[in-house]
Formats: structure tokens, sequence, C-alpha cells
């Protein structure tokens, strides 16, 4: 009788094992679905931050245009095909006249730049003849040349190019009373009026 009893208690046991593995396979896809959902907007801030930078690169161009803004220069005569300008900005203390005076004397300070007249080539640049200093002259074309005299410094050379409004030299006294520029205009070597070729004050 006591083999009979340890038989049957062997058999049930390994029978449930395998009946417990089975159910805890399925709640894993559960999380998967989830980090598909979080991926969509990602892709959806990429072109809107594209658009932000695009508006932001056009907002500095209109506003470059107001600050654009014409300068008040007196704007120069022209006159002989040549346009002229003035060498220096002064009270006019002495006229012109054929018989004492070639050209017209302009008051100012000392070492204030004078400025070429009109664009041309240096002919000469040095001490003038008695009674003008140091003196600048300036040939704008085969008709005109013009004279600045009584300087107390030459900034030029003989040779050298210069434009309208250019520095040629600074203002001085040399073989003057006082502090002035000396202007002339020549037409074919002969001195005229530069008054009427300058612009208005």
């Amino acid at each position: 009788p006591a083999v009979d009893e340890a038989a049957p208690v062997a058999v049930p046991a390994p029978a449930p094992a395998p009946v417990t593995i089975k159910p805890i396979d399925i709640p894993p896809p559960a999380p998967a679905a989830s980090t598909n959902v979080r991926s969509e907007p990602q892709g959806q801030r990429v072109p809107y931050s594209d658009q932000a930078y695009a508006q932001m690169s056009k907002t500095p161009l209109p506003a470059e245009k107001p600050s654009e803004a014409p300068q008040t220069v007196l704007p120069p005569r022209t006159a002989g095909d040549v346009e002229w300008a003035w060498p220096v900005q002064g009270k006019v203390i002495a006229n012109f006249n054929e018989s004492s005076n070639k050209g017209i004397a302009i008051a100012g300070k000392m070492g204030q730049r004078v400025l070429a007249s009109a664009a041309g080539r240096v002919i000469f640049s040095g001490n003038g003849p008695r009674g003008l200093g140091q003196m600048v002259v300036v040939r704008h074309n085969e008709t005109y040349l013009s004279v600045y005299a009584h300087n107390s410094k030459l900034l030029v050379k003989e040779g050298q190019t210069v434009t309208r409004g250019q520095a040629i030299s600074e203002m001085g006294n040399s073989d003057a009373d006082q502090v002035k520029l000396h202007f002339e205009i020549r037409i074919q070597g002969k001195p005229v009026d530069p008054i009427k070729f300058l612009p208005e004050p």
C-alpha cells in the first residue's frame, strides 16, 4: 500500500506552470503608441522657425531707407563746362578789379582748409610771384585755371590730379597783411571775376 500513495502526488505539479507565462506578453504595445504621438509636433516646429527667420531678415531693409537722408550741400555752379564751388567759407573782403585786384580775397582762419574749386590737375605748387606768397594753380581744361594764394601750407604737388572739394592747401598770410585767400579764375590766362562763376552763397 505504500507504493500506490506516492505515484499520484508527483503527476499534477508541473501542469500549471506554463499557463501563467502567456498573459505577460500583452502590455508592451501600449507605450510604443505613445512615443509615435510625441514625434509628430516636433516635425511641425521646423518650418515654423524658418518662417520666423525669414521675417526677421526682411525687417532691417525698410529700416535702412529712412536713414539715407540726403546731405544739404550747396550745389556747384556750371560755367564754361566746369562745375565751380567756393574754395573756402568766409567773407569776401576784396572784390575783383581788372586794374588792381585780379581775383577776390576771402577772410578766414589760420590753417583753414582750402579746397579745389573744381576738378583738374595741379600745374604749380610753391612760392608764387611777389605779393602772392605760397600758391597753388589748378588747370581744369584747355580754357580754365584757378589760383589759390597766401597759403600757410601746401598739400598738393605739381602734376597731381585733384577733385572738386579736395583740400589742396591751408589758409595763411604769406606775403599778406592778414590771414586770407586770394582766389582767381582765369580764361586762357586772362583773369575774370570769380563771383560770376561761383554759386550764390
